[in-house]
């Protein structure tokens, strides 16, 4: 059971910090499709891709101490902050995670916003899909968003981009 905690503290601690709930949820959901060991389950939500299981166990690591969570307000919502503690670091040192590309790609995904995350795990969602097929799903339920061809084009790019980068540091280690 812990283990998956441990893979959660360890995506944090890579990341530095996590700033949203949101940005949190569809970094896991692009690891996972990625092929990095993630195993929560996803339902299509408003946001896109969202796991009450990966939510249950954010709160469970806050609730033990692991991870820090700092709510924000800003302007009319409230934003959290997550960070790994140092008695989260401690217990993460008990644990043998061999996960070499983690760090990269989770910077990575942490300096994307999460307008753009949520755009790239929705195209991942529906990656059964053609692309002019995932257009009009983005198109139709992201409507409020206004995401353009152009950003679609990103998204994919990226994607590519976020493989070859898990693939070339498992390569290197």
């Amino acid at each position: 059971m812990m283990k998956e905690h441990a893979k959660l503290m360890k995506v944090i601690s890579s990341a530095g910090e996590i700033i949203g709930r949101k940005k949190l949820q569809k970094m896991i959901y692009i690891a996972k499709k990625i092929d990095l060991p993630f195993y929560e389950k996803y339902n299509f939500h408003f946001y896109g891709p969202y796991s009450e299981e990966l939510t249950l166990r954010i709160e469970e690591l806050c609730n033990l101490g692991f991870l820090e969570e700092v709510h924000e307000k800003k302007g009319g919502y409230f934003q959290y902050r997550y960070s790994l503690t140092d008695t989260g670091s401690e217990f993460l040192g008990h644990y043998d995670l061999d996960m070499p590309q983690f760090k990269e790609c989770m910077l990575n995904l942490n300096e994307q916003s999460s307008r753009f995350l949520e755009l790239v795990s929705t195209v991942l969602y529906f990656e059964g899909l053609t692309e002019e097929e995932v257009k009009e799903k983005v198109f139709t339920l992201k409507s409020k968003q206004r995401y353009t061809e152009e950003e679609i084009a990103d998204a994919y790019e990226y994607i590519k981009l976020i493989k070859n980068l898990v693939k070339n540091e498992a390569v290197k280690n």
